[in-house]
């Protein structure tokens, strides 16, 4: 059984006062559905399960008036064993994006407030919001105000080391050592690097991490990333527009070429000959709400805020689990990638691991790139300020980021984190760290406190 932070979430949701409808999103297959059964068999009495993909009769319960009173009667001539008891029951509505009416029915279940309700949706950013463009279908209605949205993704690199059995306080201890930036032992350094190595050719999607945890067998774990990628595409030609599909597969079969460019900003040329974004830009939207790709933005400048300072139409674009582009790679890069034989594609992997790293922590993507040459692979921030991050897939200088730090009145950056096969160290205002580390680059915000006007000398 894999372990998941989302437990966490859902433990103490299920302990808020005055709680509302849970909705939770994520990729096909990150492990939505087991979560949540297994969670609600573990802490309700009653459990009502359905799926509106599997079981589209019960879409039925939703039909007509979407008060709870008729609902839960709808849903108990189609449910025959089901109860509905008061504080004792959770009401799971999986594939909520193929029951539109059940989307709005949240409403009704959050003002009555008997039942715990627990949606969950594959597609929701890309079924399940605004208006449709089948008009006979008429409008989602979103309850805004009346639901919690929360985002689930494949497993990130702490979970699946608890999957390989590495306890916290392994994981403490290099936390500590990142924090405090000294050196890892030796030996816990050491076994993180092919763990790391592992995470890499397997990825984060639990079924393909379960292969790998019963069989070892690089050739069945590609299989698994292989079926899992026809999936999606299956879902690119079920769910979008028909003037869409063909442009969102070429879009996402593009994307292992795009990041073998050296200039790796995403070229609509590189998807089709004579390609342009007009074509193309839903079609990467449709990827990005799906939550199978993520576009990392380049900056104006180096400073704060990123989101301010992006270019809304110079950006390359990233697989969210490492794994899914390790599945739309040669069978046989797993293991070059094991006996370290990868020559010019490797930039690209550990680029990939690091955007990885940084979208399971719920953290946009930027990067910073001149046409004068000069490129930082990713802009975070961390410790409140602007920090440079350069990957390498062992070691190496980083030119790019070593001129930017040397003219602070320019750039105004005064930190960097360097990524390699390194242990801890320093040099001046470069951190470098083991490749590994990278799940822990994220900023912790402080508390801010607003302090009150002293409105003592207003006079009218």
């Amino acid at each position: 059984m894999l372990k998941r932070k989302i437990e966490t979430y859902l433990s103490d949701w299920k302990r808020s006062d005055n709680k509302k409808p849970l909705v939770i999103k994520g990729v096909r297959q990150c492990g939505k559905t087991y979560i949540v059964k297994k969670f609600a068999k573990d802490n309700y009495e009653n459990v009502v399960y359905m799926n509106f993909i599997l079981e589209p009769d019960k879409k039925s319960a939703f039909a007509g008036n979407l008060d709870v009173e008729t609902i839960i009667l709808n849903l108990s001539a189609l449910i025959p064993d089901s109860r509905f008891v008061s504080g004792k029951t959770c009401i799971i509505l999986d594939e909520i994006q193929e029951c539109k009416e059940a989307r709005t029915a949240l409403k009704s279940f959050k003002m009555d407030g008997r039942f715990d309700v627990i949606a969950t949706g594959s597609l929701l950013g890309v079924k399940g919001y605004g208006k449709r463009k089948d008009k006979s279908e008429g409008e989602d209605s979103v309850p805004v105000g009346y639901e919690t949205l929360v985002e689930m993704y494949p497993l990130d690199f702490e979970e699946f080391l608890w999957a390989n059995g590495i306890g916290t306080n392994v994981i403490d201890t290099i936390r500590s050592c990142f924090e405090k930036e000294t050196a890892v032992p030796e030996g816990v350094h050491k076994a993180m690097m092919e763990l790391l190595y592992r995470y890499i050719i397997v990825g984060g999607l639990p079924e393909v991490v379960n292969c790998f945890l019963e069989t070892k067998n690089v050739e069945l774990i590609y299989e698994k990333q292989r079926t899992l990628i026809t999936e999606y595409e299956e879902d690119m030609v079920k769910y979008a527009d028909d003037s869409d599909k063909p442009h969102i597969r070429e879009c996402f079969e593009s994307i292992p070429r795009q990041l073998a460019k050296e200039n790796k900003k995403f070229q609509y040329s590189v998807v089709k000959k004579g390609g342009r974004g007009s074509q193309y830009l839903g079609s990467l939207q449709w990827l990005e709400d799906a939550g199978i790709a993520e576009r990392c933005y380049n900056t104006t400048i180096t400073e704060l805020p990123l989101s301010g300072n992006s270019i809304p139409d110079c950006f390359k674009v990233y697989t969210t689990d490492i794994g899914i582009l390790m599945g739309m790679l040669d069978y046989g890069t797993q293991a070059d990638i094991l006996r370290g034989n990868l020559l010019g594609y490797k930039g690209a992997i550990f680029e990939s691991l690091m955007a990885d790293f940084l979208c399971k922590s719920e953290q946009k993507l930027y990067y910073f790139h001149k046409d004068s040459g000069l490129e930082i692979d990713f802009l975070v921030r961390f410790k409140g300020e602007c920090v440079l991050i350069e990957v390498k897939a062992k070691t190496g200088k980083a030119k790019s980021m070593s001129t930017v730090l040397k003219n602070k009145n320019i750039y105004h950056v005064n930190n960097g984190i360097k990524l390699g096969q390194y242990n801890v160290g320093r040099e001046g205002d470069v951190l470098t760290i083991p490749l590994y580390m990278g799940f822990l680059i994220k900023d912790k915000l402080p508390t801010s406190i607003i302090p009150d006007v002293d409105l003592s000398q207003l006079t009218t």
